[in-house]
């Protein structure tokens, strides 16, 4: 049961970080891939289907940690709180630039949505390399201080853009496709995306083999109600993910969404 709630734990951030990590480096990089406000649309537009059902895993991972290490998630809250409250701020802004951007039709008003998104992306990159810079050394029940913090912190948030970068060529068109292309490189479109892939797969196992699962599952009675519910959800959430993905595989032309 204990390895099989931290496989589960393992799978849902691992599709977090590997689709959701890809629109948060696309919002990161609004304003280099989209010159003027119809383009940073259409950037927006091609993550606009898919941000939200991207955040479903986090919110399922959250859910997983407080069932099934409910010790651990209790470490993790009170140690890294002030990059949590970072994250949750950062996660905030950025989802109001994304959902009330085309409520007014107002340059100033696109100005200060588009501001919000990169910089709400920007901050929850930069929180979730805070927070993995003191787990990559052992830090579970206090944030990583001091120069090397801050170096992983840049490195994490770098690998979100690049990760953005390679999800950009494959959903753009037009300019803001050839600046992605032209500031990621020379690398095929889908030969790119694996390796940011495996570069977000290596850095998440690394982390989470730092972090003490095994020694802080919750009593098999509570495993044994848990984890039967989310093997039956599992497959569910990812039929209605790949649902959305088919529907939404065209790139992104025009203006469209929010």
């Amino acid at each position: 049961m204990e390895l099989l709630a931290i496989a589960v734990l393992g799978v849902f951030a691992l599709g977090y970080f590997l689709l959701g990590g890809a629109d948060i480096g696309v919002g990161m990089l609004l304003p280099a891939l989209g010159r003027d406000a119809r383009q940073r649309r259409v950037v927006i537009t091609g993550i606009a289907p898919f941000f939200l059902g991207n955040e479903v895993w986090l919110v399922a991972a959250a859910g997983i940690l407080v069932g099934a290490f409910p010790e651990l998630e209790g470490e993790l809250l009170s140690g890294q709180f002030p990059a949590v409250v970072l994250l949750l701020v950062g996660w905030v802004v950025r989802d109001m630039g994304l959902w009330l951007r085309g409520r007014l039709d107002a340059r100033g008003w696109w100005a200060v949505c588009d501001a919000a998104i990169t910089g709400g992306s920007w901050v929850v990159a930069l929180s979730w390399g805070w927070m993995f810079a003191g787990l990559l050394v052992g830090q579970v029940g206090e944030v990583a201080a001091g120069p090397g913090a801050l170096l992983a912190a840049v490195a994490v948030a770098t690998l979100f853009a690049v990760h953005g970068l390679a999800f950009d060529r494959l959903r753009l068109s037009g300019l803001p496709h050839q600046r992605a292309g032209a500031l990621f490189g020379r690398f095929g479109e889908w030969r790119g995306f694996a390796l940011t892939c495996a570069a977000v797969v290596a850095l998440c196992l690394a982390v989470g083999f730092r972090l003490p699962l095994a020694e802080r599952t919750a009593d098999p009675g509570t495993l044994g109600l848990l984890l039967p519910a989310v093997l039956v959800l599992t497959p569910l959430l990812v039929a209605a993910q790949a649902c959305v993905w088919w529907v939404f595989r065209a790139r992104a032309e025009r203006p469209l969404y929010l």
